[in-house]
């Protein structure tokens, strides 16, 4: 089942719309839950809620999965490129504008608003092993950058489609300083379409800038102790039907 609340987003002095996915038994058992925070929290579920029109299916994959679990989808902002800053814990620029990045504050606002509204108001496990973040394209970027800086909160990610290329030396930054624990599993993915061709007729797989990024980034979490998936997707593009075909590939290896 689907449950939908509204939580102010202070930040942005907004508020956003939390999609919270529970066992169709919820209200049936006393059993506590695991926790996966997702991003785009409006494109997980149906299709009429979607973006464009599509969603991840993710409730179909989650009725038939054989492990229950919580998830909460956070809506971001439909504003304009507001959600670009949101899902961004760095400025970037978008053509020739700059976008403050304000995914810091985010994650302030999911650590200390909306986790412990989840924790008090559902039968969570809330420890950190129970605890994992996803997301994809710029909630992609945010779910690795949120496993790395807060670690001691969220033991797992799944990082789909995040654009590694463009951020990869910030993040390095942000790794270099973190305290990364050995059961730490992070899943990260890219298309081969979104990618773009392999110069000089390359291997998709290894060869374009995106897959190079991927596959130095996933070295330095390895040499800090984590475990790591990599997912290379053939004929992928950036898009949720494509994304929704991932979803039994990083469940599985983020709840094994």
């Amino acid at each position: 089942m689907i449950e939908k609340r509204d939580i102010y987003y202070w930040p942005a002095d907004r508020m956003r719309t939390l999609h919270i996915y529970l066992p169709d038994d919820y209200y049936f058992t006393d059993e506590r839950y695991p926790v996966m925070y997702f991003f785009d929290g409006h494109n997980l579920f149906f299709d009429h809620d979607a973006t464009y029109g599509k969603s991840w299916g993710l409730k179909d994959f989650l009725d038939r999965w054989h492990k229950k679990m919580i998830i909460v989808g956070m809506e971001c902002s439909h504003e304009g490129n507001a959600r670009l800053g949101e899902y961004s814990p760095y400025d970037k620029m978008w053509g020739h504008k700059k976008i403050p990045g304000i995914g810091r504050m985010t994650f302030e606002w999911i650590l200390y608003d909306i986790k412990p509204m989840i924790d008090r108001d559902y039968r969570t496990w809330p420890h950190r092993g129970a605890t994992g973040i996803a997301g994809s394209s710029m909630g992609g970027l945010m779910s690795i950058f949120g496993v790395i800086e807060y670690n001691h909160v969220f033991s797992k990610a799944a990082c789909v489609s995040p654009g590694i290329f463009y951020n990869i030396g910030r993040l390095r930054g942000d790794l270099d300083k973190a305290d990364i624990n050995s059961d730490t599993r992070i899943y990260m993915s890219w298309g081969e379409i979104e990618a773009g061709k392999a110069p000089h007729n390359g291997n998709p797989e290894y060869d374009t800038r995106e897959a190079r990024s991927v596959r130095s980034f996933e070295r330095d979490l390895q040499a800090r102790g984590a475990s790591t998936y990599l997912y290379f997707q053939r004929e992928g593009r950036h898009c949720e039907a494509d994304w929704e075909k991932q979803i039994p590939v990083f469940m599985q290896y983020l709840w094994f």
